[in-house]
């Protein structure tokens, strides 16, 4: 296994970005080593260090909104020239708590992106932000709005591409179709659930990917940690924190299931871990594997778990494991 991830463009756009990404949503959480700056600071060195180039943070994240956003900004202060290659990614659209004002729930309204805007730069230290995200539709602001409202930050130059998260695959479609009719920006990349225990992405969210040339960026890979193979039989490690966040995703797991995927794993001398990701990034428009980590060991050993090629032999046998949803028809 190489020592560095790979390099790809997200979906048809001249982002280029590493075939892993850092999830930024543990900096700032409370028990964590990255709840302190100094703990941020190492992960953020270590992942730049280890050819990491995309970091994914959010408006919301961290103990209190703006956390997460404000101790990466000072993190990446820290790193001098460095600084200037990484892939900024940040979100808008979940609710904030009245930070950003009154919003009455319709946070993909022009007058709340604006506003969400200045205060995630002003947290970040930026003058843009390199991918800005709309984290979750309002179901209130028509979606002209909001792309509207997204066209002009870019062509301000206060934010470079413009993806969606959490979206559906018509969602998606939609937006295109819009932005098309206009000539105005376009969603460039989608942040969607996925990985080998739940596949429903590919029913609708990769086969809009596909049509659309936007680059997948799945988030959740490990599945709440049952794929790192720390979980057997319905035993969590001890301290775990699906053990006690999520005690009912345990008892309702497949655990043969997961037996087989870690016999699998065995067999190949690899890691849980290096099956889960490198077969996420062998998907189709999959441009990035977003990882979460609180400590330098892991944000290496994420840094390093996508390298594998699996054969279509290899595929087929993880498709018996976790079987494909139904397809269906779309285009």
């Amino acid at each position: 296994m190489t020592s560095t991830p790979e390099y790809r463009s997200l979906g048809n756009s001249g982002l280029v970005v590493s075939s892993v990404g850092l999830g930024c949503n543990n900096l700032g959480r409370v028990g964590t080593p990255t709840e302190t700056q100094e703990g941020t600071d190492a992960v953020i060195k270590t992942a730049v260090d280890s050819g990491i180039t995309l970091f994914d943070v959010a408006d919301v994240y961290g103990k209190e909104p703006g956390t997460s956003e404000r101790m990466f900004g000072r993190a990446l202060s820290g790193l001098g020239s460095a600084a200037d290659d990484v892939v900024v990614v940040s979100k808008f659209g979940m609710d904030m708590q009245g930070t950003n004002g009154a919003d009455h729930g319709a946070r993909g309204a022009r007058r709340y992106i604006n506003r969400a805007l200045d205060a995630s730069l002003e947290r970040l230290g930026r003058d843009h932000i390199d991918l800005y995200f709309y984290h979750t539709p309002d179901g209130i602001t028509p979606p002209e709005e909001t792309l509207a409202a997204l066209d002009d930050v870019v062509r301000a130059g206060k934010v470079r591409y413009i993806g969606t998260s959490n979206h559906t695959g018509w969602q998606i479609a939609d937006a295109d179709h819009l932005a098309r009719g206009v000539n105005g920006t376009r969603y460039v990349a989608a942040e969607n659930h996925y990985n080998l225990l739940d596949r429903r992405a590919e029913l609708e969210v990769l086969p809009a990917a596909e049509r659309f040339g936007i680059g997948v960026l799945p988030y959740f890979p490990l599945a709440n940690g049952l794929l790192t193979g720390k979980y057997r039989n319905g035993k969590a490690p001890d301290g775990s924190r699906l053990s006690h966040s999520k005690p009912g995703l345990l008892e309702s797991t497949n655990w043969e299931q997961i037996e087989r995927f870690i016999a699998f794993a065995d067999e190949r001398d690899l890691s849980p871990l290096e099956v889960a990701f490198s077969w996420l990034a062998s998907r189709p428009q999959v441009s990035s594997v977003i990882a979460g980590a609180t400590s330098p060991e892991q944000v290496r050993t994420n840094a390093a778990s996508a390298s594998w090629v699996p054969s279509d032999q290899d595929l087929a046998k993880l498709d018996e494991i976790f079987p494909a949803p139904d397809k269906i028809a779309l285009f």
